[in-house]
């Protein structure tokens, strides 16, 4: 299985984390950390993921790829979904999103460059199951 701490632990650290999940294609939890929130966290991913969805849904009607980013800028906070749709080609079951939250202070540019690098990495690891 992935060890999914071990994949999210870099981001766990940038600042103004504050928490996230992995989820599957279907849109099921299969990691999360709502440690330092008082959300609850699988709830409002599976929201954002839906959504996401039909965004990616959406793109793919006017011929574009599926959607890979979706940021939402708040006055106090930043959600992000990050998918690995493009790097797994058609094998839904290794397609995997990456939902975390951060505050309008945190390092949004380094929280983006890490969630692409992990999303990649454990789509990797879900296809070599």
């Amino acid at each position: 299985m992935i060890a999914f701490e071990k994949e999210m632990k870099k981001l766990r650290s940038v600042n103004g984390y504050l928490g996230s999940a992995v989820l599957n294609y279907s849109g099921e939890t299969l990691y999360i950390d709502e440690e330092n929130t008082n959300v609850d966290i699988a709830y409002s991913a599976s929201i954002f993921n839906d959504a996401f969805r039909m965004v990616s849904e959406s793109s793919l009607d006017v011929g574009f790829a599926e959607a890979s980013l979706a940021e939402t800028r708040t006055e106090d906070g930043h959600v992000f979904l990050v998918n690995s749709s493009g790097s797994t080609g058609k094998d839904n079951f290794s397609k995997l999103t990456i939902f975390t939250i951060f505050r309008d202070d945190g390092n949004v540019a380094l929280a983006k460059m890490i969630m692409e690098k992990r999303i990649i990495s454990m789509s990797q690891s879900m296809r070599d199951l």
